[in-house]
């Protein structure tokens, strides 16, 4: 199973989690009360949708069942839809309007951000982007070695330091070095 495949799945899983959970809770209501909604924001919460984001949806949700007049528990999952796909809005893409646009690559280790920035570089120099990358997890052991395969099997260039070298200042070179050479899109690997 690929990378993206398995972050597919996980979402997946805990989005199914989460709408299990609501269907749950809105079906051993009989009434829209603010127990419900105390159990709802509770529920958001522990789903980990985040707090704020969580009261703005409650709020939202309280506007929409009184405009609409709506009084069954069960309807509610469908206005949580609405809502949540209104916070989301549209799909914007990736904006690489400015040059050099930088794409900052960050996660916990063993996630998969060097083989993400291989398979990046590949995409960005066939839509016909120039790319550069920058070398910044300068202390990992092997990581350079590492991520110089995968800019080489993509054929774009590398900025990099000696390992144990200052992460910024490979960051500072490498967007030099984009510059100088127009390069549209740097990215860069983080420790």
């Amino acid at each position: 199973m690929g990378l993206f495949s398995k972050i597919k799945a996980g979402l997946l899983k805990t989005r199914q989690a989460m709408m299990s959970k609501l269907s749950k809770l809105l079906h051993s209501f009989t009434k829209i009360d603010e127990d419900l909604f105390e159990q709802l924001e509770e529920t958001l919460i522990m789903s980990d949708v985040g707090v704020d984001t969580s009261l703005e949806i409650c709020d939202r949700l309280r506007k929409m069942i009184k405009e609409q007049g709506i009084t069954d528990p069960k309807e509610i999952m469908r206005l949580i839809h609405e809502i949540v796909s209104d916070m989301m809005g549209e799909d914007q893409g990736l904006d690489l309007s400015t040059s050099p646009s930088v794409i900052m690559v960050i996660g916990v280790n063993g996630a998969g951000k060097t083989t993400t920035i291989g398979k990046l570089c590949h995409k960005l120099k066939g839509e016909g982007k120039k790319v550069l990358v920058a070398a910044a997890d300068t202390f990992r052991a092997a990581a350079i070695d590492q991520l110089q395969v995968w800019t080489e099997r993509a054929g774009v260039d590398i900025v990099k330091h000696a390992e144990g070298s200052d992460a910024a200042a490979v960051v500072y070179d490498a967007i030099t070095a984009a510059k100088a050479r127009r390069c549209d899109v740097v990215i860069v690997d983080t420790a």
